[in-house]
């Protein structure tokens, strides 16, 4: 690559434009992708120009949205290449894109469509935000139960060129309403004077365009199929949604989850490309929250003052004592939230895990206060017992945090990820501390 970049950027130094156009036919999409992603906006928008109009399509759709933004931008003045490339982007592509851009953005862009695809966009953007609507693609193959085999592949070649994958054909009435689908496998096996009705078992999995996005994330997880069809209410056919706008859903919702629970306002794309005080921005607003949490921490160790004075030895083990418990509990949060993403718990399942949860907490108190009361026993012998019972019941209490936030953030249809780990870690923190005190006072008499 770096070659690759090295060799076109003499080019573009030289002005030697047509030795660079045919140089970029020698590289596939990805390579091309990259390259543009790495490249300065001025030469992007002159490798973007020079590439031919299939190239053109395919390496718009690798790229950010931080890129694309800057090649639409770049691309203003060249009304042509504008319109050829915004009419050729697969339409379900082309929403994901326009959703993500001012509302007067892309109002202006719109008006580039020709009228075909200008009514599929709208039709599109009219769906729900995160809706399975904004998902789909309208460009799928359909055929009739009375269609033979032969008519079939007839069909196919006719109106399957566009279409976003063959590997499943859809089967509708004369009312468009999905009534089965039949994979490609089966055509190419059947006598070619089958009709399709014979091959039909009216067994099909279907989605809902109203349906949230995780609806879908979760079909594609259980049916494994490549593309599922959406219907509308009444079961008429609207589009097909396929693995590969699934995938790119699981990846937003996962880089969305990771930024939650780390504390950030918003998904961050690129924090190379993002401005300082975006990246402020979302980091800011948890973090003061959690200064304030974290006052009650130092409230709670002012109020055992006296006994701290009297035995100075557990200030040592209290860094060590209240990062175990928030550990705990991250942990324990880390592996609920996923389980409730991707629908292996249930919210009606909190009570079931609370039992297992303690067992497992107990277990990892014990052996850590093992651990604790080893290196206690050579630097301050006479809490000994102490670090260890706090040690126990700092881990036990962290878990239990960890299980049941997302729970409860679910409950209140929020998103469990909000239940972040520095959240989890202040609330762990606090707890921890009155624990430790707690057990100190009343085993020194204080």
């Amino acid at each position: 690559m770096v070659e690759l970049k090295t060799d076109l950027h003499e080019l573009i130094k030289n002005k030697e434009w047509i030795t660079l156009k045919y140089s970029l036919n020698e590289y596939d999409s990805i390579q091309l992708a990259e390259l543009i992603e790495d490249t300065s906006e001025k030469d992007e928008i002159i490798l973007f120009r020079l590439l031919n109009r299939i190239q053109a399509k395919e390496v718009f759709q690798l790229l950010s949205q931080s890129k694309r933004e800057q090649i639409i931008e770049g691309l203003a003045h060249n009304k042509q290449k504008l319109s050829d490339l915004l009419n050729d982007i697969e339409p379900d592509d082309r929403t994901a894109f326009f959703e993500e851009l001012p509302g007067e953005v892309t109002q202006q862009l719109i008006q580039w469509l020709l009228p075909e695809e200008r009514r599929v966009t709208l039709q599109l953007l009219g769906y729900p935000e995160d809706s399975i609507g904004r998902l789909m693609t309208p460009e799928y193959v359909a055929i009739k139960p009375h269609f033979t085999v032969e008519h079939t592949f007839e069909h196919i070649r006719k109106y399957g060129r566009d279409s976003e994958t063959l590997n499943v054909i859809y089967i509708v009435d004369n009312n468009w309403k999905l009534i089965d689908d039949v994979r490609i496998k089966e055509l190419i096996l059947a006598s070619p004077n089958q009709k399709i009705e014979e091959l039909m078992d009216h067994r099909f999995v279907a989605l809902n365009a109203m349906d949230d996005q995780e609806v879908a994330i979760k079909t594609f997880s259980d049916y494994d199929r490549v593309a599922l069809p959406v219907v509308n209410a009444e079961g008429i056919l609207m589009g097909i949604v396929s693995f590969d706008d699934i995938m790119d859903v699981v990846e937003e919702e996962s880089t969305e989850d990771f930024h939650k629970f780390g504390s950030f306002q918003a998904a961050i794309e690129n924090p190379l490309t993002e401005r300082v005080f975006s990246l402020y921005k979302n980091r800011i607003v948890w973090l003061v929250a959690l200064v304030f949490m974290n006052i009650f921490s130092g409230a709670a160790i002012s109020s055992f003052e006296s006994l701290i004075q009297s035995m100075v030895s557990l200030i040592f083990f209290l860094p060590l004592l209240i990062d175990s418990g928030g550990n705990a509990g991250s942990q324990s949060a880390t592996l609920m939230i996923r389980s409730l993403a991707i629908g292996d718990v249930k919210v009606s399942d909190w009570y079931k895990l609370i039992g297992k949860e303690v067992v497992v907490s107990l277990l990892l108190g014990v052996t850590m206060a093992l651990a604790v009361a080893a290196v206690a026993s050579f630097r301050a012998p006479e809490i000994v017992l102490v670090v260890a019972i706090t040690m126990i019941l700092v881990v036990l209490n962290g878990s239990l945090i960890g299980l049941l936030l997302p729970f409860i953030f679910t409950k209140l249809k929020l998103d469990p990820a909000t239940a972040s780990a520095p959240l989890i870690t202040s609330i762990a923190d606090i707890s921890g501390v009155i624990i430790y005190f707690t057990i100190a006072s009343w085993f020194f008499g204080f």
